[in-house]
């Protein structure tokens, strides 16, 4: 872990930080910043990525994503925004075709017990075409914010920048279609198993 131990020299405060590289673009400004927490977006990214090689690989990734992505949003916590930022990269990148039957949403849903339920649910393509089919069941602003939020990666923030919705709304709009997401699964994994019994006694009933 070489690559992290580079520690920024500025004495200015992140928030300084931002607003001098938003005013000048000067990647050495960005740098500084970026050092600050390269060591935490390398522990999101293993966290997620589960490979150091890969972890590594992100970190640069991330970086290049601020160059553009730091003059467009408006950010007063950078280190929140920023840890944000690098979970989002992380869910993009397992959501490839190649990882895309193997990755779990615990990463995506971790902030209560409905999210629990929904861990490993993409573990089978089966299991995932269930998810797909709820996530198509929703009310359409709760389809919209989850998919914005899950499947595209976007922050609170940049929903709020494409819905228009205030930033309190769009966080209700996620937990509630999370809730009916865990619903969902909950019925559609109901009606499997009374149809795997249904088939089992018919099995054994021809048997007789």
């Amino acid at each position: 872990m070489a690559f992290l131990k580079n520690i920024s020299s500025s004495a200015q405060t992140d928030h300084e930080l931002v607003l001098s590289y938003r005013e000048s673009g000067d990647l050495k400004v960005l740098g500084d910043l970026y050092q600050r927490y390269m060591e935490l977006v390398y522990g999101v990214c293993l966290k997620y990525l589960k490979e150091p090689e890969l972890a590594q690989d992100a970190v640069m990734q991330i970086f290049e994503e601020l160059v553009s992505k730091l003059k467009k949003h408006e950010v007063e916590n950078f280190r929140g925004w920023l840890h944000q930022v690098a979970k989002n990269h992380c869910l993009m990148q397992l959501r490839t075709p190649k990882n895309l039957k193997t990755v779990e949403l615990s990463p995506l849903l971790m902030q209560n017990e409905q999210d629990v339920h929904l861990n490993g649910v993409m573990d089978k393509e089966q299991n995932f075409q269930k998810l797909e089919k709820c996530i198509a069941a929703l009310p359409e602003e709760q389809k919209l914010m989850i998919k914005l939020f899950y499947l595209d990666g976007k922050c609170y923030n940049e929903i709020v920048e494409i819905t228009g919705k205030a930033w309190n709304h769009v966080r209700s709009s996620i937990q509630n279609g999370r809730r009916n997401l865990k619903l969902c699964m909950d019925r559609k994994e109901s009606d499997s198993d009374s149809y795997r019994n249904r088939s089992e006694e018919s099995g054994v009933q021809k048997s007789i």
